[in-house]
């Protein structure tokens, strides 16, 4: 059977999943014919392009500074007209990873998927193997497109597809390091425009943070959360000094408090510390997340799709946390959008991930992005298109430069 792409798209008539109409409506004959097309989805070509986004200002964490989002687009274009996008968000002091790197891993996973089917997800990702270790931002904006793919034909936004259901929920906004006067005006104005979480950058000297907490907590007064996270940023004695001086200032938790291989000091500050503790840079994929949990090494789990290599694995290590009777964050690093809103459908299909950390699009000086996620006053809502629900601004797209 061959199909042109608006038949294609017509016989699919799953979209109407996603507008809330019954799938047994469908006649039987084009629900086969909408499934044998599908299978014969091609990966045709994969277009790559430097995704360049400037900051307000800079962004500083205790382990280093970035002035711009420097990250790619990746567009993956099949024979039936269906195309999925993603989006690499490399973080330097974090991932190791640079655009240029991740350049040069997303030319090489071009020519390995090339004439595939793109919704054989676990397939691909099983071709395209190790690179997950070295390149993690550059298999999540493969998958992120793959899964695009998939949500376009089966008519469904990929938090439904994921078998969820909660499309709208709370997200902190960030305060990075800074002088204690800006961080404290900052952390205010966040707060008078209605978050009612603040998520607040630590990790330099425990005095100095503590200075900072309090004038925060003094700004915005006893009803705002205010989680802290220290990017590694202490020794074990800091760390059980600083949080122990902290906690009268009510803090939720506090990501990350020492360098991610230290497992065992993590949980001595665990075990020490009235402030529960999140890793964050310690856990980038499933297996992390099982060293983790064995040795009682911490209490929840930030998960980000740029450390874990895409959506299935952050979905994995939310199972193996749940499993384990922990709850998780699924946060973010710089990315625009288009990152967030793949980020926010993990958020959404699974309900042990209680707090989300998606605001890495808020000091960002452009925002090129169709529809995708929106956030008022902290509340977060996804979109029910299928698919990821957004796109990039075609004009937008003709002004970036192209990876060859």
């Amino acid at each position: 059977m061959s199909l042109s792409r608006k038949g294609f798209l017509k016989m699919l008539g799953l979209g109407a999943l996603a507008a809330g109409t019954k799938a047994y409506a469908l006649p039987g004959r084009a629900l086969e014919e909408a499934r044998a097309a599908a299978k014969k989805l091609k990966i045709t070509d994969v277009e790559i392009f430097l995704f360049d986004i400037p900051l307000t200002s800079p962004f500083r964490i205790s382990i280093g500074e970035l002035s711009a989002a420097n990250d790619l687009l990746i567009r993956v274009h099949t024979d039936q007209g269906v195309t999925g996008i993603g989006e690499a968000c490399p973080f330097p002091p974090i991932t190791g990873e640079t655009q240029a790197t991740n350049a040069a891993a997303a030319r090489t996973i071009r020519d390995m998927i090339k004439g595939k089917d793109p919704l054989a997800i676990d397939d691909l990702l099983r071709q395209i193997g190790a690179m997950v270790h070295s390149n993690p931002s550059t298999v999540a904006a493969y998958e992120m497109a793959f899964f695009d793919i998939l949500g376009k034909v089966a008519g469904l936004p990929l938090f439904r597809l994921f078998g969820g259901t909660k499309n709208v929920f709370e997200t902190d906004i960030t305060t990075g390091l800074d002088t204690l006067e800006a961080m404290r005006d900052e952390a205010k104005g966040h707060a008078d425009k209605g978050y009612k979480t603040l998520k607040v950058k630590v990790g330099l000297d425990p005095d100095e943070d503590y200075a900072h907490i309090e004038a925060i907590r003094s700004a915005v007064g006893p009803k705002v959360n205010i989680r802290i996270d220290a990017n590694q940023g202490w020794s074990v004695p800091q760390a059980i000094y600083g949080l122990k001086k902290m906690a009268p200032l009510g803090i939720q938790f506090c990501e990350q408090p020492v360098v991610a291989s230290d497992t065992a000091g993590l949980k001595t500050v665990r075990s020490e510390s009235p402030v529960p503790i999140m890793a964050d840079e310690a856990v980038f994929g499933p297996a992390d997340a099982i060293k983790l949990i064995r040795a009682e090494a911490c209490d929840t789990f930030n998960i980000k799709l740029m450390k874990a290599g895409g959506m299935l694995n952050s979905i994995r290590i939310a199972h193996i946390a749940d499993a384990a009777n922990m709850r998780c964050m699924v946060g973010c690093m710089l990315e625009t959008r288009l990152g967030l809103t793949a980020a926010a459908h993990v958020v959404a299909s699974q309900a042990n991930i209680i707090y989300a950390d998606l605001d890495g699009s808020a000091d960002q000086t452009i925002d090129p992005i169709v529809d995708g996620i929106t956030v008022q006053a902290g509340t977060l809502t996804l979109p029910e298109k299928p698919g990821l629900g957004c796109d990039v601004d075609p004009a937008f797209v003709k002004k970036l430069p192209r990876v060859a």
